[in-house]
């Protein structure tokens, strides 16, 4: 496997060099800027040049010896494409924040069409602020502390079958917890066993495709998963006929969308697009967490005691009240939170995210051709040692103090920064709330983890 991915590799090393993309010697720029092939330092990595996606395993895409060379904002070739790497919080800012209407998004060809040309994730712009309003208003606060119970339902379902299975797989059930948090999310209540693993086997075949080549040819990932798509959107619609017929829209995300009036009104595609957007965006990323969670818990045992004694005072005034967990729990969890926080830091599942200039862009002296792609990449300034001091060490007690601004960005910043956000910690200050109060230990044997440099999912 090995070989064919440094195969696979060169290849493109000499493709990107010889067959696409500007040379790196005819950078116009008004301030030279460094520059770094990122494809001759991929020890492992598998590749999909159509899609312009790529993982990497093992290696981290910016040491601190690169980053005192190169500068915080560099050029660099990725497979062909030229691209900028910025790892400075303010110049990210000004490509998230300040003009993010100068860089789009971009994601892999083939995701586009599996979730559906019409997802938030994949505009910016008037549609793009109108969907990303509807969807972060059924992620509100406000909007989630109705879904406390049914979340600790889910939770406690878990652990009742964990308790009777001998060997569990974290990964696979957290991804099944995560997928059962986000039906409700979007649907409004707990589905019918049936239609909740249709649903889910369906997705799991399209997920299989996402970062696959955009063939449709027979046997092929991309066309199996393109099948279940087609098979995935017809349930979705029946739901949604359904609904509109008995005009008892629901609630959840869908209830939202259902519910809009006269010129704001939805289409079917539309909506089934989006839905399946969310699914997206709520599944793997917030499992992944979860699961690193679980690894710095069971690594530093002072940590895991000091969650559990917290979580105990809680549950003793549960208890006492005889009442499951509220929202008002979850806001007094600062220890807990903290190793969230210091979790979400240290694994950093989203590293980057790609954004490529809609015009020629001027940033701090430097001129960024349009086409570009432009990478801020968070997991670097995660582990910036002038914004976190000792940055590879777990410590949660440097949350006591809130982090200098845009140098903490686990969702996303700006406005495609992940409205989901506060549904993730609150299912994870859940689970954990249970599991530290049921069970002894957490038991962490012969874990292999991979690094994965994932697509930015914030919408």
């Amino acid at each position: 496997m090995n070989e064919v991915a440094i195969l696979i590799q060169v290849l493109f090393h000499v493709t990107g060099q010889y067959g696409f993309g500007l040379k790196q010697g005819t950078f116009n720029a008004s301030k030279n800027m460094a520059s770094w092939d990122v494809t001759s330092d991929m020890t492992s990595a598998f590749i999909c040049r159509f899609g312009f996606f790529f993982v990497v395993k093992e290696v981290s895409l910016l040491d601190q010896d690169r980053l005192d060379w190169y500068g915080k904002i560099f050029k660099s070739h990725i497979l062909g494409c030229s691209c900028v790497m910025i790892s400075s919080p303010e110049v990210a800012k000004i490509v998230l924040v300040t003009q993010s209407h100068l860089f789009k998004p971009t994601y892999p060809i083939s995701k586009e069409m599996l979730i559906g040309p019409q997802a938030v994730f994949f505009h910016q712009g008037p549609y793009h602020s109108h969907l990303k309003k509807l969807i972060q208003s059924s992620f509100l606060p406000s909007a989630i502390k109705g879904s406390v119970h049914k979340i600790e339902g889910i939770v406690l379902n878990l652990l009742h079958i964990w308790e009777h299975t001998h060997i569990v797989n974290t990964l696979d059930e957290m991804k099944k917890y995560s997928y059962e948090v986000a039906m409700i999310s979007i649907f409004g209540k707990k589905l019918e066993a049936d239609e909740m693993d249709g649903l889910k086997h369906l997705y799991h075949c399209i997920e299989k495709g996402y970062n696959s080549m955009p063939l449709d040819l027979p046997g092929t990932p991309f066309k199996k998963a393109m099948k279940a798509r087609k098979l995935l959107n017809e349930r979705l619609r029946k739901m949604i006929e359904k609904r509109r017929e008995t005009r008892d829209y629901g609630g959840g995300l869908l209830g939202v969308l259902l519910g809009l009036k006269d010129k704001d009104q939805l289409s079917d595609s539309q909506i089934t697009d989006n839905i399946i957007g969310v699914i997206f965006a709520a599944h793997d990323t917030t499992a992944s967490v979860i699961t690193w969670l679980f690894k710095y818990l069971h690594d530093h045992p002072h940590l895991l005691d000091a969650v559990k004694m917290e979580q105990d005072v809680i549950k003793c005034r549960r208890l006492e009240t005889n009442r499951g967990i509220t929202w008002d729990d979850t806001r007094h969890m600062p220890v807990t939170t903290r190793v969230l926080q210091e979790t979400l830091r240290i694994a950093s599942i989203l590293s980057f995210t790609f954004r490529e200039a809609v015009e020629d862009v001027e940033i701090e002296g430097y001129l960024i051709p349009r086409g570009w792609k432009v990478l801020p990449l968070f997991r670097t300034i995660h582990y910036s040692s002038d914004f976190f001091p000792d940055p590879d060490n777990f410590d949660p007690s440097r949350f006591e103090v809130a982090p200098r601004a845009n140098t903490f960005m686990p969702f996303g910043n700006g406005a495609h920064s992940c409205p989901g956000s506060e549904l993730a910690k609150l299912e994870m200050l859940i689970l954990l709330h249970h599991l530290t109060t049921s069970f002894r230990q957490i038991y962490s044997l012969h874990i292999t983890i991979r690094l994965f440099l994932f697509y930015c999912i914030c919408i």
